[in-house]
């Protein structure tokens, strides 16, 4: 842009304003170029934390698999009705058969007398007796049938028991009293504040401890109907709709659904980056530009490193489907990995797991390590290439600035020699003007 300084043309007859314009373009050309090749490291910059991004994720990923726990996949298996298994990772493979002996039960009791629910049916309380002795004296107000029912189950987070009145008739209910908990040890009384028998007596249910047997005279109670640890690591619980005699398989067995996905999605994030590289990277061709990390080694120096993590270990990972293609990608074979994970756990789960020394790593183990080497915050290849480039960006940033000042200094220069010129002109056709002007005056004389 001219500056306010310069007079276009006002003499010269040349739009001056726009000779210095073209002539700024042409000293602008060393700046365009910077400005271009910090496009360019941007846009390297951009492909890098993307790919630093990724190759965290892969990272994370990868030693989410090589963690021993990852690969604790007992499975327990139910065959039968009534009874569901769960197993932690401290169970080990085994198998027995369970029969229901009975379920737990909770301890009631039922009173034989039916009030209407404004009877008064107690005294000012009642007592309720816990099979520990416990004593509970429970105040009942006016002790009709509803109070009664109402101060038990004020009580019950402290005494376990609840009440219920039962519609027995038009008008006339009856008292239901029942501990919170199943078994044996739930039993308990209720009578008068003064121990004297309460609607008329009652009905009793005694509360029962779950069992089960195992067979050869093994037998286990539960005061609920879950078996904790019934073999280490299992626990078992028996339905409500379970029936007593029934009898049921259970089987705890690893279970490769688990870890293959896990091993094949692995494979699949490892494909997607190695594919990301490839198109970053390759090189121009005839119907296509050049990936924006074409010549950066960095990411060609990853790719490597992940291929190499599939024969870095003692042995081949081909008996355990993981192989590279002839594009340089891998593919994973499922069945032949469960094949081989369901005839010898342990030793497949060390083919990927953390080894006692980086030579003893599993895959995963060194896929997580190759990640970290790449992406790491303080010391990544990749971070320092980051760095790198942000270095480049900011110089030539300051570069870009400078030449800003330059230029401008450049625009100035022009803008007064230009001015001058118009000056100049100007002047010259002045005194052009008063010499015509002059010598028009001058007589003429004739011969």
């Amino acid at each position: 842009m001219a500056g306010a300084s310069s007079i276009s043309g006002l003499s010269s007859g040349l739009n001056t304003a726009d000779i210095i314009d073209q002539l700024m373009q042409l000293e602008a050309v060393p700046q365009t170029r910077l400005k271009t090749q910090q496009t360019a490291e941007q846009a390297i910059q951009t492909a890098l934390r993307s790919l630093n991004t990724n190759t965290s994720l892969l990272g994370s990923k990868a030693e989410t698999l090589a963690k021993p726990a990852t690969w604790q996949t007992l499975k327990g298996i139910v065959t039968g009705a009534g009874v569901s298994v769960a197993v932690t990772a401290s169970a080990s493979a085994s198998s027995f058969s369970v029969t229901v002996d009975r379920l737990a039960k909770s301890h009631q009791v039922a009173f034989t007398n039916a009030a209407a629910l404004t009877d008064v049916v107690a005294g000012s309380s009642v007592k309720l007796t816990t099979n520990d002795g416990t004593v509970h004296d429970i105040s009942t107000g006016g002790g009709t049938l509803k109070e009664v029912a109402a101060a038990i189950n004020a009580k019950s987070s402290v005494t376990g028991v609840t009440a219920t009145t039962v519609k027995v008739a038009d008008g006339s209910y009856k008292l239901l009293t029942e501990s919170t908990s199943t078994g044996a040890a739930t039993s308990f009384t209720l009578t008068n504040g003064n121990g004297s028998g309460l609607l008329g007596g009652s009905t009793v249910r005694a509360g029962e401890d779950a069992q089960i047997s195992l067979g050869v005279g093994i037998t286990a109670t539960s005061t609920s109907n879950t078996f904790t640890d019934i073999t280490p690591g299992v626990t078992l619980t028996l339905a409500p709709s379970a029936t007593v005699g029934s009898a049921v398989s259970i089987k705890v067995a690893q279970d490769p659904t688990s870890v293959s996905t896990a091993v094949s999605d692995l494979v699949d994030q490892v494909n997607q980056l190695l594919t990301t590289i490839d198109t970053q990277t390759a090189a121009k061709s005839d119907t296509s530009a050049a990936g924006v990390l074409a010549g950066d080694p960095t990411a060609r120096t990853l790719r490597n490193q992940l291929l190499e993590t599939v024969f870095g270990g003692t042995e081949s990972l081909a008996s355990l489907g993981i192989q590279t293609d002839r594009y340089g990608k891998l593919v994973f074979d499922a069945d032949k990995f469960k094949t081989a994970y369901a005839a010898d756990p342990a030793g497949v789960a060390a083919k990927f797991t953390t080894g006692a020394t980086p030579e003893t790593a599993g895959w995963a183990a060194r896929v997580a390590a190759a990640a970290k080497t790449a992406s790491s915050s303080t010391d990544g290849t990749i971070t320092a290439s980051i760095n790198g480039h942000a270095t480049s960006i900011a110089r030539l940033g300051k570069n870009i600035t400078d030449w800003d000042d330059r230029l401008a200094m450049r625009r100035t220069s022009l803008e007064r020699q230009y001015t001058a010129l118009e000056t100049a002109l100007s002047t010259l056709q002045n005194q052009s003007t008063w010499l015509a002007s002059q010598i028009a005056s001058l007589p003429t004389y004739s011969s």
